[in-house]
């Protein structure tokens, strides 16, 4: 029987562990970018076991951002092989302005007035206003203002929202709100006090509405409420942390299991 190969990315050792426990079929597994080339419509990976050696693979499971990726997506978007999450979601999710601009045509709470600067030079805002700017979707590359700011890439400016940051999880059918938490201003799913929340029933269909757009069936939408009840969408995330909370990675896993078990894959695991 023909043995097909599947290529995990991005995925730490014991998630990788987890996915593939019981797993019939051949498999690589690599943390950071691996050598790929497409090549008449067939993807190929670099081994494990043998450093420079391509093996062609049959599917990818892909949980990773990496500084240097738009590339390395496209090339699975072109491919059009199965891929956990989808690649052409993924790539229009990944850059962090583009990504929004195609998910504000979507939602129903993108209401916030926006700015932009494509030039470096000075801005000005009489109110308070975060920019925003590059294509980190870690929480990073953030900075909260009034008055001045010298951009100095392309920039995204937002009116600043006193109120509550939640983040909706997809993962597969199953959906959960978290409290995103900080010390400051800036709010976060690694911060000690992220917690899980009641569900907004609205950001959930909201969420859904995305994500069904985008064919992802796992992400983690940012969202606003003011103080006043009025809600905004921040960002889709398309490859969300899936590690903070356990009886999240324990959903991811079994999504991941289930998605491999579905290709109905025969053979010894392999590298």
């Amino acid at each position: 029987m023909n043995r097909q190969r599947l290529l995990l990315v991005g995925l730490e050792a014991r998630e990788a562990r987890g996915i593939t426990h019981g797993f019939d079929g051949l498999f690589i597994a690599h943390e950071a970018l691996p050598v790929v080339q497409l090549d008449q419509g067939v993807l190929y990976a670099e081994s494990n076991s043998r450093p420079g050696t391509l093996l062609k693979v049959d599917a990818v499971i892909y949980h990773g951002i990496f500084e240097h990726d738009v590339d390395f997506i496209t090339l699975l978007a072109l491919w059009g092989g199965p891929c956990l999450p989808d690649a052409q979601g993924m790539l229009d999710c990944r850059l962090r302005h583009a990504g929004l601009a195609r998910a504000l045509r979507i939602t129903r709470f993108g209401t916030m007035p926006r700015g932009m600067a494509i030039h470096a030079g000075t801005c000005q805002a009489p109110e308070t206003t975060v920019a925003k700017w590059g294509n980190w979707h870690c929480g990073e590359n953030k900075s909260r203002f009034t008055g001045a700011f010298e951009a100095t890439e392309p920039t995204v400016f937002e009116p600043f929202i006193e109120g509550e940051a939640v983040r909706i999880m997809r993962v597969g059918d199953q959906f959960w709100q978290l409290r995103l938490a900080g010390d400051d201003w800036l709010k976060s799913i690694h911060h000690a006090d992220a917690a899980c929340m009641p569900m907004d029933e609205a950001l959930q269909e909201d969420t859904r509405r995305l994500t069904d757009h985008f064919r992802l069936v796992v992400a983690g939408v940012d969202y606003m409420i003011g103080h006043d009840g009025q809600k905004y969408l921040l960002e889709v995330n398309h490859i969300p942390n899936v590690t903070v909370f356990p009886f999240i990675n324990a959903a991811y896993i079994r999504l991941a299991q289930g998605w491999c078990q579905a290709m109905c894959w025969q053979g010894d695991a392999v590298t």
